[in-house]
């Protein structure tokens, strides 16, 4: 039976678009069952920490929490983090998990989720935003919300299956 990490987030995954506030679950343990999660903007700014408490003692718990923000988000892009503070009171953080996401209430606002769109010839992502929000100059909210299919916005492919935030 392989080993279990000290603190797993089974939601987010990398890449989700997420939803203003944001929710974070999976399994974890921590000394005395406690360990943190963390939201931070692009630019690296916290913008909530909260405590969780699951497990302990080599026990791993199912964690299911909230964070609110302050605010929406001033970046589309930014991190969940999920870890562990050192018993030794130092500030150094254990079993840390790092989550890259993308703040959909940035994107667009309100914010709903998103659609599915096939690529076909022809399409470039000014040419997506023109059609799905009226304005070509928009191509920025399709491609922060698929960093993880686009590299280069001038570099879409035919098949490839984009998220489109609405």
């Amino acid at each position: 039976m392989p080993a279990y990490p000290p603190i797993a987030v089974r939601q987010p995954l990398p890449f989700d678009i997420v939803d203003v506030p944001v929710h974070v679950c999976g399994v974890g343990t921590g000394f005395e069952g406690q360990f943190s999660a963390r939201v931070r903007d692009a630019n690296g700014g916290e913008l909530a920490l909260i405590s969780i408490h699951a497990g302990g003692m080599g026990t791993w718990g199912n964690y299911d929490e909230t964070i609110s923000l302050p605010a929406t988000p001033a970046t589309t892009r930014g991190t969940v983090e999920v870890f562990e503070f050192s018993a030794k009171g130092d500030g150094s953080e254990l079993n840390k998990v790092t989550v890259p996401v993308s703040f959909g209430p940035a994107l667009i606002s309100p914010y709903h989720g998103f659609e599915q769109y096939t690529v076909v010839p022809g399409d470039t992502l000014s040419a997506i935003a023109q059609a799905k929000y009226g304005n070509a100059s928009l191509f920025g909210r399709i491609f922060d919300a698929n960093r993880d299919e686009i590299s280069n916005p001038n570099l879409i492919f035919v098949g490839q299956v984009l998220r489109i935030p609405v």
